[in-house]
């Protein structure tokens, strides 16, 4: 630059609100990955509207299967396609929001057969997506945040032991943070015993297609209940609540923006677990344009 300008402390000030206001947008979650239509990683990033951006799904591990990505229309893991998602990565990573793989999916074929098994998808997951070292890493070289669970077929077994074996990882220099999307239904049917341990960092509990305890219509006991039980029940350091950014995106539990921020908003918020809303899903979101309505109550 040729010459600098002193701002006045006015300036100074404002600049430094809209930095806090920025960083904290919300802290919505987000999955991004399942419609080529939604736009790049980067792009995502740089709405300004999402703290955490949760790339779906690995649907393909466990039980001595090759792991496999599958990310839609973005990418193509089987020629290397996906690698071109390194800088992407970086550049959300660089405004501070945290990039997690999301295991399983409502379709995939998944599960752990055993403790072996769930040390050998560990290992895998270390080494090809965190701060191992692999050949064949599919996101390329650059270094994920954290691994989320959301696990909706298999079996339950032995979640409990790939979350511990993740967790050890941390101790190697860059924390591994773990998440996990598990329905409402309290306990959930599938990684009940994994959320036990107490090692997760967030839980983005899907509050849609499951009536018993979502939100309907102006009636908010149901999705009420199950939310103080999910926050008094399970050790984690914040519980999110998962919903539809659209009426498209799921089969029920869409809630209207009004209706979240008006009722549902202030009757879960008061919670010290209350961290955020999480969506499904980024192209949804863009549709509808849920995230940039919400991010000011959220």
């Amino acid at each position: 630059m040729a010459f600098c300008t002193t701002l006045p402390m006015s300036f100074l000030f404002l600049g430094m609100l809209m930095l806090a206001t920025r960083a904290n947008a919300g802290g919505i979650a987000i999955y991004w990955g399942q419609n080529g239509n939604e736009g790049t990683l980067a792009e995502t990033c740089s709405t300004g509207n999402y703290n955490f951006v949760i790339i779906a799904f690995l649907p393909t591990f466990g039980d001595g299967q090759t792991p496999m990505v599958n990310l839609a229309g973005h990418c193509d893991p089987c020629s290397n396609g996906c690698i071109s998602l390194s800088s992407d990565i970086k550049s959300c990573q660089a405004k501070g929001i945290k990039v997690m793989l999301s295991l399983g999916g409502g379709a995939g074929s998944y599960y752990l057969s055993s403790s072996k098994d769930a040390k050998q998808v560990a290992t895998y997951l270390w080494n090809n997506f965190l701060g191992g070292q692999s050949s064949s890493r599919p996101f390329g070289p650059v270094i994920l945040d954290g691994i989320d669970f959301d696990i909706e077929g298999g079996t339950n077994k032995h979640w409990d032991e790939l979350a511990r074996y993740l967790s050890r990882y941390s101790n190697q220099g860059k924390k591994v943070y773990l998440t996990a999307a598990p329905q409402c239904p309290f306990p959930d049917t599938w990684i009940e015993n994994a959320l036990k341990t107490g090692l997760f960092d967030y839980v983005w509990v899907q509050f849609y297609n499951n009536p018993p305890c979502q939100y309907s219509s102006g009636e908010l006991a149901n999705l009420e209940d199950a939310w103080k039980q999910w926050t008094s029940d399970i050790p984690t350091n914040k519980i999110f609540l998962g919903l539809p950014a659209s009426p498209e995106a799921a089969g029920s539990g869409y809630i209207p923006v009004a209706d979240l921020t008006s009722n549902v908003l202030p009757a879960i918020k008061g919670s010290s677990k209350y961290g955020s809303v999480m969506l499904w899903s980024k192209y949804y979101d863009d549709q509808s344009g849920y995230s940039t309505a919400i991010k000011g109550h959220v």
